[in-house]
């Protein structure tokens, strides 16, 4: 492989991998993962731990492999959005807990931007 190969295979990686480590810390402690759906009042949580895992490994993955790259890169930009009024509802909490959770959210849309650019620059 070119250097350019590794290059991307590495981008890849680290573009990915805050969702690639959550998911398999939530597959190899699943009752952890369960816990945390619980916490944001996603019932059944046994279900949205599946899919959430499922979206966050396999989005990866298909990133990664540079395969239909548009699909993952789609399935965790919108991953991401949904997580900003579930876990990072900034407008309903008081500060400090307020500011914090809102520069949570501006980062999440910062990656999801990210996610924008390898799926458009990826596709056919």
């Amino acid at each position: 492989m070119t250097g350019r190969t590794w290059f991307g295979y590495l981008a890849r990686i680290v573009l990915t991998f805050g969702f690639w480590a959550s998911g398999l810390a939530k597959l190899i402690d699943f009752q952890a993962g369960m816990a945390e759906m619980a916490h944001f009042g996603l019932e059944p949580a046994a279900a949205f731990n599946i899919a959430v895992i499922i979206t966050q490994i396999g989005g990866s993955a298909l990133i990664i492999m540079n395969r239909w790259t548009w699909l993952g890169a789609g399935a965790l930009a919108v991953f991401t959005l949904l997580t900003i009024p579930i876990a990072h509802n900034f407008w309903t909490m008081e500060e400090p807990f307020r500011t914090m959770e809102f520069h949570v959210a501006m980062e999440h849309i910062t990656v999801i931007g990210g996610l924008m650019v390898v799926a458009w620059k990826t596709s056919p």
